[in-house]
């Protein structure tokens, strides 16, 4: 049986310690601050990247450079017959398919995940990789398995301000101050390769129930029902530990027969929609 490694990027907000304890390796996505770059989880803490923004930093994403990726992976094969790559969504960042592209040199050691997951739902992926090497399957299997389920999973984020897609471009800036006025607090959609509006909220309470109940249409409709051993689902913030505590007991007590783990947005995203979300996201468990 051949040796698997699990490899993913910082997207999945895995810890160093997680990693060490977990056996994975972990890419970190590179940050620009002004004119200086930070490497999430070595240069950039959470709690720098969240002290930047609200100081009004200009942050922008970028993809890892193929050496930081190909330096992972030879290492990794020094131990270990093949690697399951898992970075973020391809319809999120161009990384997928630069990834894709280093591996031609690798024959078919190297195999990349495309299944179009970021934070929570990616994380779980690599999870589920672990669980599915266990099992027996090669590199290229845990692939074709991983790519089968990937739009079998949904995060609906409520954002605390429009400032964020107003500065990336997702919306005119008319739209974000009329947004802003009205007090809108937008509802977002993860689900596969795209991130979308979904609904808009005038209070927190309005938006907290429209995404608990966008995510039980989801699990009753999509995912095999509402019993604890069809899901994984996870309630997640965007460093507001005050407001989350109650959104997790509200998340827990809307799902009274599934375990709710919390956990916290990934940066690639924050740097997206800015500070003081909230989130609910869920991915089928697999039976393989």
């Amino acid at each position: 049986m051949s040796k698997i490694a699990v490899i993913t990027d910082s997207n999945a907000h895995i810890t160093a310690a997680e990693a060490g304890e977990l056996g994975i390796g972990v890419v970190p996505m590179p940050f620009m601050i002004g004119e200086e770059t930070f490497y999430e989880g070595i240069t950039l803490s959470r709690e720098e990247f969240y002290s930047q923004m609200e100081g009004g930093a200009n942050i922008v994403t970028s993809q890892p450079s193929p050496s930081d990726v190909t330096n992972i992976w030879d290492k990794a094969l020094l131990t270990h017959d093949e690697i399951v790559y898992i970075p973020m969504s391809s319809g999120l960042s161009g990384s997928c398919q630069s990834a894709r592209m280093l591996a031609d040199d690798y024959d078919g050691k190297v195999q990349v995940v495309n299944n179009q997951r970021i934070s929570v739902t990616q994380k779980r992926s690599v999870l589920d990789a672990l669980d599915l090497a266990k099992k027996g399957m090669t590199a290229a299997e845990i692939r074709e398995e991983l790519e089968r389920v990937k739009y079998e999973s949904s995060i609906y984020i409520m954002l605390d301000t429009l400032k964020y897609l107003k500065k990336g471009g997702r919306i005119t800036p008319a739209a974000a101050a009329i947004g802003s006025l009205l007090r809108i607090k937008p509802v977002l959609q993860i689900k596969g390769e795209r991130l979308d509006a979904f609904s808009k909220a005038r209070t927190l309470a309005q938006g907290k129930n429209i995404m608990i109940s966008a995510m039980k249409h989801d699990i009753e409709t999509l995912f095999g029902g509402m019993e604890g051993d069809n899901v994984w689902l996870y309630a997640v913030h965007g460093n507001i530990p005050a407001q989350f505590e109650e959104f997790s007991q509200e998340v827990k007590a809307a799902f009274p027969g599934i375990p709710v783990e919390e956990d916290v947005l990934s940066l690639s995203v924050a740097c997206h929609i800015g500070p003081g979300a909230l989130a609910i996201a869920c991915s089928r468990k697999i039976t393989a």
